[in-house]
């Protein structure tokens, strides 16, 4: 035993944040902080290198802050001798350094983490105090609540409770400009002559924090996905804030109107860059959204702009968290179409001939990141049509994304992505033919693509087209009334069975080319 305290304070890698739950009664004098990079939380999904490095450099700065303010830290390097590996034996050691009285966290991310220090806190004979993450603005047991008396959930109405409940956008008892919701105006595609001007993209040159950092992680996974050569994320919360100005005053303007806009080799386009900070606790939510807020009323940027931004935030990602930790574990194992399908090897490489779908991939194994609508619309779509299993396609998210927390990546994917529950917090499957893809990228993407998206079968026929049609063929009966979906189920109509036939045949030939022989 090294010692004695009374509170071991434990501090995962995505809870970066000084004034957090698990520090309101701390005392320097008799507590102590453990944090631990662990090989563990790299391998179990096969993390990127982008990904791993963000979460070791950030849990470093982090960590070299604590010391500064004077709360003892027991930190456990991926490198240091003895280093078992795995954050449940790690904190056992801890536990038995310290031998500490009580044993305090906030509320994790991951289900699987909670379950595993929860396990190795109570073999040790004690009760893991789990606090609230204050980090958001609604609790778990409130959004329990809200979903207790639903028949079925919906963002939306979460939404504009939100709204309500923390007087965001709203004047009076009535939404600012008296509309909930500006998707007419925003969600448009680029022009034929594309975005034009973009603000240079804020980058944060490594310091030698982090470059040990990419050293190590080059070094110790060199046969995971992805490239540091041009790693610059934020990772101190000074950083994030210097992200959260330039955001709000170079490209919240216009954030909204292009939200949903594809460009080739065009990453960044208007978006704001900035759920990898938020997901690691380096910014908080409400001052992203207060500061989002008050641009609008200072004349800097338009309503349908700024509602389009805080919907993602307050709406989407706090109804997202409460999916997750209120329908988990069983939401990891949903597959309510049976997609069995296994993820095509080119996922990890972009090596494919279909150009939105290579440009989607590439950029996200070299930077760790693409915007919504690629993640939805281009690699998600692709996944749903094909018939992907979502277990296999979760672990892939989880991996290259540098935002990935499971909290968040997984109801995104298994649900809106893949409609693996079958509806139960989305409408619909988000389905489309390349027509969609043509259409939001301008024409760009196709007009450099061998296949064409108004073709569904034939040699030149977009795969997108002809999976998306094979997708109606197939789950017809189950879509054939519903509300928003059945207009495009009835569109079968128009075919002839000798159509449906050679569509079927075609989407089955590209899916066994798709399978690993």
């Amino acid at each position: 035993m090294t010692g004695a305290a009374r509170t071991l304070v434990l501090v995962l890698g995505d809870q970066l944040d000084a004034q957090s739950s698990a520090f309101d009664d701390f005392d320097p004098t008799t507590d102590r902080v453990w944090m631990a990079e662990v090989r563990e939380e790299s391998t179990h999904v096969g993390s990127s290198r982008v990904r791993t490095a963000l979460f070791l450099s950030a849990m470093r700065h982090f960590a070299q802050a604590l010391r500064e303010s004077g709360r003892p830290l027991d930190y456990v390097a991926l490198d240091a001798a003895g280093n078992t590996g795995s954050l449940g034996s790690e904190l056992a050691r801890a536990l038995a350094r310290w031998a500490p009285q009580q044993v305090v966290m906030t509320a994790p991310g991951d289900w699987r983490v909670l379950k595993m220090l929860r396990a190795v806190v109570a073999a040790s004979g004690r009760t893991l105090d789990v606090r609230d993450d204050r980090h958001f603005f609604c609790t778990v047991r409130e959004f329990s609540a809200f979903a207790a008396d639903r028949k079925s959930l919906r963002m939306e109405t979460f939404y504009r409770a939100m709204r309500k409940q923390h007087r965001v956008l709203m004047e009076g008892d009535e939404p600012a400009g008296d509309r909930w919701n500006f998707d007419a105006e925003n969600q448009q595609p680029f022009g034929p002559d594309g975005p034009g001007f973009l603000p240079a993209r804020v980058g944060f040159p490594p310091d030698a924090i982090t470059r040990d950092v990419m050293a190590l992680v080059d070094r110790e996974f060199p046969e995971h996905p992805g490239s540091l050569k041009a790693f610059d994320w934020p990772v101190t919360r000074a950083q994030a804030l210097e992200a959260l100005d330039r955001f709000i005053q170079e490209r919240l303007c216009d954030f909204g109107q292009f939200q949903d806009a594809l460009w080739p080799d065009t990453p960044w386009l208007w978006h704001a860059q900035l759920s990898a900070a938020l997901n690691l606790k380096l910014i908080h939510p409400r001052e992203v959204v207060a500061r989002a807020e008050q641009a609008w009323r200072d004349g800097l940027a338009p309503l349908a702009s700024v509602e389009g931004f805080i919907r993602q935030v307050l709406g989407w990602r706090e109804y997202v968290r409460g999916v997750y930790w209120t329908r988990m574990p069983e939401l990891a194992q949903a597959n309510a179409l049976q997609a069995q399908q296994p993820l095509p090897a080119f996922f990890w490489t972009g090596d494919t001939d279909m150009a939105c779908l290579a440009d989607a991939l590439k950029q996200t194994l070299q930077l760790g990141y693409a915007h919504h609508i690629q993640r939805l619309m281009v690699t998600g779509l692709f996944s749903l049509l094909l018939g992907v299993r979502p277990g296999d396609v979760h672990g892939w998210y989880l991996a290259v994304y540098v935002d990935a927390v499971e909290w968040v990546e997984l109801p995104n994917t298994l649900s809106m992505s893949q409609f693996a529950d079958g509806g139960a917090i989305t409408s619909k499957p988000y389905i489309a033919s390349g027509k969609y893809i043509e259409r939001m990228s301008s024409g760009q993407y196709c007009a450099g693509c061998p296949y064409r998206p108004e073709q569904r079968v034939g040699p030149q026929a977009c795969p997108y087209t002809t999976l998306y049609w094979d997708f109606l063929i197939q789950h017809r009966s189950r879509f054939a009334r519903h509300p928003r979906l059945g207009a495009q189920v009835r569109n079968l109509d128009r075919l002839s069975n000798d159509e449906v036939f050679t569509i079927q045949a075609q989407a089955k030939a590209l899916r066994e080319r798709l399978s690993p022989a």
